[in-house]
């Protein structure tokens, strides 16, 4: 993990999601595909050490409300930047249902699997996803891409998932990946004070494991968002194929790309 994780100052979760086994028993590149948190925050070290990664295309799943309110230091010259217009909200999902509702932590993990159910269809990823997988494909060897949201959990998550599908990553390591977050992200350890400032930005007394879905993930949550995938395009291929645009050419022009 610590090769996979990278650290910066003020940039969380950023880490490489290359390196697991793909089709074929072939390898996703390392030093090419990276996820990560919002670069709002990140200082002027933390930009002048991402240069090193060459990174050419960035993926940023917020909307634009949170692209408004936290910032970001992108673009920057030479990068490729994807994001939409679309699903912009006058607050944030998550703190709305946190301060309009009674909400214990039963609730917390249904809203979030609620959420992952929906995301896949959203036609903001919809858009951003589709975009995604067209702007990797056209990356030469040594140009790099990052994905990330807000937190580079959910949203990342699930375009990080479909991308291992893509290259043929197994579902465990698909899952394993996305639930390296927790350590990534140092949740056990910073969950009680977020759960503070959580609390003391909607007015509530809310114990910690209520936010944990909100800073942490779970396998359940992908689980949820896969299966919803399956229920309602068939499997995740034709999902790929029929609402991304990721055909069997598309996906082994990315095979030959991103596996050795």
């Amino acid at each position: 993990m610590q090769d996979r994780v990278k650290s910066f100052e003020n940039i969380r979760n950023f880490r490489d999601f290359g390196g697991y086994e793909g089709a074929g028993g072939r390898r996703v590149r390392t030093g090419v595909l990276f996820r990560s948190a919002q670069f709002g925050e990140a200082s002027d070290a933390d930009m002048e050490a991402l240069k090193a990664y060459n990174i050419k295309v960035q993926a940023d799943l917020r909307r634009p409300d949170e692209r408004e309110r936290h910032g970001h230091r992108w673009p920057v010259e030479g990068v490729n930047v994807i994001s939409s217009d679309k699903g912009e909200a006058t607050q944030a999902p998550h703190v709305r249902f946190l301060s309009e509702v009674a909400v214990d932590a039963p609730k917390a993990h249904g809203w979030m699997t609620e959420y992952y159910q929906a995301a896949p269809y959203k036609e903001q990823h919809i858009e951003s996803f589709t975009a995604w997988f067209k702007a990797i494909a056209d990356l030469s060897e040594d140009e790099a891409a990052v994905v990330n949201c807000a937190a580079g959990k959910d949203r990342t998550g699930i375009l990080c998932a479909l991308t291992h599908h893509v290259l043929g990553v197994d579902r465990d390591t698909i899952f394993a990946d996305y639930e390296l977050t927790n350590s990534a992200a140092n949740v056990e350890e910073r969950l009680p004070e977020m759960a503070r400032l959580f609390n003391e930005h909607i007015g509530k007394d809310y114990a910690n494991d209520v936010y944990h879905p909100f800073v942490g993930v779970d396998g359940k949550f992908l689980d949820a968002a896969l299966n919803s995938i399956a229920a309602q395009s068939g499997s995740i291929d034709a999902y790929l194929r029929d609402t991304l645009g990721v055909g069997d050419a598309q996906r082994d022009q990315l095979r030959a790309s991103y596996l050795v």
